[in-house]
């Protein structure tokens, strides 16, 4: 349905779900980390790819809340399919059964032994992602920009350059001037 839907909007939602599925296939095989990585990481990014389309786009919005309820029905059966995923999930981790992992020999979990090694061996290659992260949400913000007309906007130099002087006026008023009598 990513692909199929001519609606941007419905695509990403599909994509969304679709990340969802994955991650729980991801706990259902005993890999917690990369299922809270994928939605963490994935469904973040989506969401961010989101804005920016809707920003860069100028939808308008009065004309998406106009068909809210036609759109109730599919919501609701990607809703009993993501519910559907939970239960199965749930239902997994309390039964005992054989396609369970067994544990590691150390005694560590996943998620530990995972950030053992992130933060140890890649520790770089991490930094420097979160690092191009930030570049590409800055360059995202900046392309976004619109300067409008009538919209006062902050002189930073005018505001640094300013002196006591500038800014303070004192003014004497009698004793009892000033009640508005």
């Amino acid at each position: 349905m990513v692909v199929a839907s001519r609606n941007p909007v419905h695509s990403v939602m599909f994509l969304i779900l679709t990340f969802f599925s994955a991650a729980g296939l991801f706990v259902l095989m005993g890999a917690e980390f990369l299922a809270l990585l994928l939605v963490m990481v994935y469904v973040g990014a989506v969401a961010v790819l989101f804005l920016f389309v809707v920003m860069m786009l100028d939808v308008d919005f009065s004309e998406m809340k106009r068909g809210f309820f036609s759109y109730f029905p599919m919501g609701g059966v990607v809703a009993v399919i993501l519910l559907m995923e939970l239960i199965v999930i749930g239902g997994s981790y309390f039964a005992d059964s054989e396609v369970t992992p067994e544990p590691r020999a150390d005694g560590l979990s996943n998620i530990e032994a995972f950030g053992n090694v992130l933060f140890t061996d890649y520790a770089f290659f991490f930094e420097a992602s979160g690092l191009i992260l930030l570049i590409a949400m800055i360059g995202a913000i900046v392309l976004t920009l619109r300067h409008r007309t009538g919209v006062r906007r902050q002189d930073i130099t005018k505001q640094v350059s300013r002196t006591r002087k500038d800014g303070v006026e004192l003014v004497e008023i009698e004793s009892g001037a000033g009640t508005g009598e």
